[in-house]
């Protein structure tokens, strides 16, 4: 099942990894980027959203053949 944040980002399945990311900077809400204390979380947002983007992909993969 895909995260369904990750679906809220609207991206195609050959978006890049940094599309993703950007996707995912701009999806947080400003006062969440702008404190120093959830970097870590942050992180943790962004590799979650790249993992979800490469099992998107992984299953467009098999599907096509």
């Amino acid at each position: 099942m895909t995260d369904p944040t990750y679906l809220s980002l609207d991206l195609p399945p050959t978006a890049s990894p940094l599309a993703v990311v950007r996707a995912a900077v701009r999806a947080l809400h400003p006062d969440t980027r702008a404190v120093c204390g959830l970097r870590s979380a942050r992180k943790r947002f962004y590799r979650q959203m790249l993992c979800a983007h490469v099992a998107r992909q992984a299953a467009d993969d098999t599907s096509i053949g």
